[in-house]
Order: structure tokens, then C-alpha cells, then sequence
């Protein structure tokens, strides 16, 4: 299978280090701007820092939104990373509430101020963190492995991403005394909350695995 894969360039995402990644790992990697160049990509990725509202806008001005759900609907593999995870629920709660793609049903909420004992977390949730199988043989086909349970990832956002059906919970990791998905999956959408780009050789490994898919 090809390993050409799209990284889409929408106005509000850091493309050099996801860039660098992928080419590190072997893929045959372009920067897409254009919607019309979607469908030459047997792969897309879609990064994104920033607010949920803004990337959401700016994919429907750049005419992406609904050509990446046919990506989707095709049943190629997508990646979203971050905001581009985020993106990739029903329903944004940032600022305002804002439909998403809807590739995976779901919602997206600001990070918990206390924690259940009424201390204070500490927001944005910036470091890292180790993930785990939500549940056995979660794991079992697609890029992650139990191996990717052995070292941590590194993490920088302010709200987290809440599935409808529990079964889209591809890895979980903890915030304070609060676990939430750090990974989503739908048949071949995925997405981590996580920057594998960031999170050294296990995320490194993680991209790899993508690409081979």
C-alpha cells in the first residue's frame, strides 16, 4: 500500500514538526492546502493547535470539511492530532458550541477546574503522561501496540474529548484523579490527544506504524 500521505494545512496548525516526523519514519509526506487535492492521498493527517471554533471555521472557508469526511467515508485512514482529534467529534464546547466533523460521534469539554476532592487542577494539562488499553484487545489491530504502554506521551490542551459509544476509546491516560481518552478510533479514523511528533521514539514508532497501515 502507499505510504504517500497528505498533512493538511488549513491556517492553524505547526506543520514542520509533524512534517519532519513523517518523513523521519519513512512516509512520502506533502503539505496540502487544496481541498481538491485530497483524493491523490491514500493517507491524511490533520494537526491543529488552537481553538476548536477557529479550526472548525477555517476548515469550512478552505472547502475541507465535508471532502475529509468523504476521506472517512471511504474508509481510508485519517489521523487527527490534538485540535485535529478534537475536530473529529460532533460537538465542540469552546467558546461557543460549534459542530464538528463528526467522524466519531462525541463531544468535546474544558477540562475539569477541581478534581473531584475540590483541589484545584492545573490547566492547560502540559507534560507527560503514560496511556493505557481502555479496555483488553483494544489494542489488538491498528498502530498502537502494548508497547506504547511503556513509555509517556507528551500532552498540551484544555479540554478532552468525550466519545458517545465507549468503544471509540482507543487509549485513556490520567488527569489528576480523572482518566479521559488520550486516543480515539473509529474503523480507520484515529486520533491522539497526545503530539506523537513530540513524544520521542514511542511516538515516533506510533507515525510508523500509521503509515504502514
Amino acid at each position: 500500500m502507499t505510504k504517500k500521505i497528505g498533512i493538511i494545512d488549513y491556517g492553524l496548525s505547526n506543520l514542520l514538526s509533524i512534517y519532519r516526523a513523517m518523513e523521519y519514519v519513512g512516509a512520502e509526506t506533502a503539505v496540502v492546502s487544496e481541498a481538491s487535492e485530497f483524493s491523490r492521498y491514500d493517507k491524511l493527517v490533520l494537526p491543529g493547535v488552537g481553538a476548536f471554533p477557529d479550526g472548525m471555521n477555517m476548515l469550512h472557508e478552505r472547502g475541507m470539511a465535508e471532502p475529509l469526511k468523504k476521506h472517512a467515508a471511504d474508509k481510508k485512514p485519517f489521523f487527527g492530532i490534538c485540535l485535529g482529534m478534537q475536530m473529529m467529534l460532533g460537538m465542540g464546547y469552546e467558546i461557543t458550541e460549534t459542530p464538528g466533523l463528526d467522524l466519531i460521534p462525541g463531544k468535546v469539554l474544558p477540562l475539569p477546574s477541581y478534581d473531584d476532592q475540590g483541589n484545584v487542577n492545573r490547566i492547560p494539562h502540559v507534560g507527560w503522561e503514560f496511556i493505557r488499553e481502555p479496555q483488553p484487545d483494544s489494542w489488538k489491530t491498528g498502530p498502537l501496540h502494548r508497547e506504547h504502554a511503556h513509555n509517556p506521551y507528551y500532552f498540551v490542551h484544555s479540554f478532552y474529548v468525550v466519545p458517545d459509544n465507549p468503544d471509540h476509546i482507543w487509549a485513556e491516560a490520567d488527569f489528576g484523579n480523572m482518566k479521559f481518552a488520550a486516543a480515539v478510533r473509529r474503523e480507520m479514523v484515529f486520533g491522539t490527544q497526545f503530539h506523537p511528533e513530540k513524544s520521542g521514539e514511542q511516538g515516533l514508532e506510533l507515525l510508523r506504524q500509521f503509515v504502514l497501515l
